[in-house]
Order: structure tokens, then sequence, then C-alpha cells
């Protein structure tokens, strides 16, 4: 028999069955009868055993049941009473200690998720103001020239205020996709599913900004093997989005005279898998894990001068996210950079 798990009863059964025996044995040896050895044994036994079992549950488990208390942080309902009064006294220490490692387990990962979200907050918080406080500054400084006397210069009057009016477009572009991953956050953006080919929205997200692409001089291709039309279940304007978010990334981060190519596979039959291929920069393994946080730019200056508002992938990420399916990136630098997303096959 093992002492290590025994419960209160058990305990208070062993203590006293081993404080009568010797005290039995004792008494025979002094007077060898055998019916007043068995009583003393019995009679030993049972006080022991009340004795012990009164001692261990008022002063130490009524220690534990505080400590249970403590640990809930709660006034103890009718039912969390009936446990402290009949089920824990049946636990052994053990139990009871695992219970108490299992519940400081927990409140470490608690502690640490709160220490990594206050971290993420705060640097949240840090690239929000920059974001704004860039146009801002740029609006008054191109303000401030034109109250001092630019205005008198017509050239330079309407220079200053097209430069206004894009730093207010960029504030605008900024509020707009900060408003927009709340909703999709809060779950206040619906998602209006329906079947279509993604062969075609990606067609027509490459022709919509075929401009900028062939300002580069990038080829946009879709991956031989990976024509046959593919249908998918989900939100059409939503993973236009999504594709267009993607392709403008690999225009502005891939290689001039250099390609975007775009795949298509059925993974099992209920899943279809889009990825999209550039062969430009790349992004550093460090980097990797954090792409998709809002604001987040492996390259802080050359990120700024592309433009952008730095919440472009995070929007992404919710959307597909919205359509309960996941988003992955693979990336090395000098090479390129695959960001791909599955979608619900079509639906009958």
């Amino acid at each position: 028999m093992t002492t290590k798990n025994l419960s209160p009863q058990q305990l208070s059964a062993f203590t006293a069955l081993a404080l009568s025996v010797p005290i039995s044995l004792g008494i025979f040896l002094i007077r060898p009868d055998w019916m007043i050895a068995a009583g003393s044994l019995v009679v030993t036994f049972l006080g022991s055993y009340l004795l012990i079992r009164f001692v261990l549950e008022s002063f130490i488990y009524r220690k534990i049941k505080l400590i249970y208390k403590f640990i809930y942080q709660t006034k103890a309902s009718k039912r969390e009473e009936t446990y402290y009064k009949y089920i824990l006294p049946q636990k052994g220490i053990d139990e009871v200690r695992q219970d108490v490692e299992q519940w400081a387990e927990q409140k470490s990962a608690e502690i640490e998720l709160l220490k990594t979200n206050e971290a993420y907050r705060k640097e949240f918080l840090q690239n929000l103001a920059h974001e704004f406080k860039t146009p801002i500054f740029a609006i008054q400084g191109y303000v401030d020239s034109l109250l001092s006397g630019a205005m008198e210069n017509p050239d330079l009057c309407k220079r200053f205020l097209e430069n206004a009016a894009k730093n207010v477009d960029r504030m605008v572009n900024l509020a707009e996709d900060l408003d927009e991953i709340s909703r999709l956050e809060s779950g206040q953006q619906p998602l209006y599913k329906e079947n279509f080919v993604i062969q075609d929205i990606i067609r027509e997200t490459f022709q919509s900004l075929s401009i900028k692409t062939q300002a580069r001089n990038i080829r946009c291709s879709i991956k031989k093997g990976c024509e046959s039309p593919i249908s998918v279940f989900a939100d059409k304007e939503k993973i236009r989005q999504v594709l267009n978010n993607l392709v403008e990334n690999a225009t502005k981060y891939g290689k001039k005279d250099g390609s975007i190519v775009a795949s298509i596979y059925k993974i099992d039959g209920q899943r279809v898998l889009i990825e999209l291929s550039d062969d430009g920069i790349g992004i550093a393994e460090e980097h990797l894990p954090r792409i998709f946080e809002r604001f987040y730019r492996t390259d802080t200056g050359r990120s700024r001068d592309v433009g952008g508002t730095g919440l472009g992938l995070a929007i992404c990420k919710h959307i597909i996210e919205a359509h309960g399916q996941t988003m992955h990136v693979r990336s090395k630098p000098d090479v390129g950079t695959t960001i791909g997303f599955t979608l619900e096959a079509k639906k009958d």
C-alpha cells in the first residue's frame, strides 16, 4: 500500500492502525489475554481514527478549503460548499497539490498573455500615433507656409495644397482601414458568400492593377496547370480586396522586370488553396511571424517610402479568418515571397 495519495479517511485509518497495533501488543505482553488485547486494539483504533480524522478535517482541510476559495476568488455557492464539504475531503494531499499546481500554471499563462498583450498595445499605440503624426505635421507645415506668404505665389500655393490634400487622403485611408479592422474583429462586417471562379477574380485583379505592374515591368500570370476553373464559396468582394492588397504588396516589394504568379489548388475536396508568389526582396525569417500585425513593418524607412497604411495584411488576415480559413507566408531574402490562404470549395 502506498501512502502517496491517501485521502484523510485512509490516512486517519492507517495512522490509527499504526498506533493501535503496537499498543495492543504491549498490553498482551503485560497481560497475555487475547480478549483484552483485542478490545484494546478496537478501542485504541477507533479512538485514534476519530481523533486524527477530526484534526485533519478541522485544521488541515479547513486551510485547504481557504486555499481553494482563494484560487477561485469567489463566495462559494451551494454547489461549491457541497464540494468543499463532501468531495474535497475525499481527495488526497497529492491530488490537492496537483490542483494548486494546475491553477498556478493557468495563472502564469494568463499573466504571460497579459504581458504580451500589453507590449503589443503599447507598440500599436506608438505606431498609430506615428502614422497619424506624419501627415498631420506635413499638413501643418504646408498651411503655415501658405499663411506666411506662400499664397502670393499661385504655383507654390497650388503645389502646397496638392501635397496637403495627399496627406489628408492618407489620413482618411488610415481611418477607413482602422474602422474596417474594428468591424471585422467585432463581427459587424457581414459576409455575402456565393460561388464564383477564383481564377476570374485573379485575372480581374491583375487587370485593375496593370498600370502599377507595367510601370515596373512586372509580369502577372496564373501558374501553368492552374488555369482550369476552380469555384470557391466566399464573399466575392472581400476576396477581391484581399487579392488587391496582396498583388499591390508584391508590386511594391517585387523585383523590377520580375513576375507575380498565382497558384490555385484543390487540397482536400472541401478547401481551395490560393497562393501569390513574387521574386522580390523577400522577408527575413525573424519578421515572418509578425507581418500580419497592424502597422508592423520589416523595414520602417523603405516601407513608408513606398506608401500604404501598414494595415493591408492585417485586413487580409481578418477577412480570411472571418471566412473560417487560414493565411500563411513563406519567404526568403532576395528570393521572393509567397502568401497564401484557403477558401471553402464550391457549395452545391
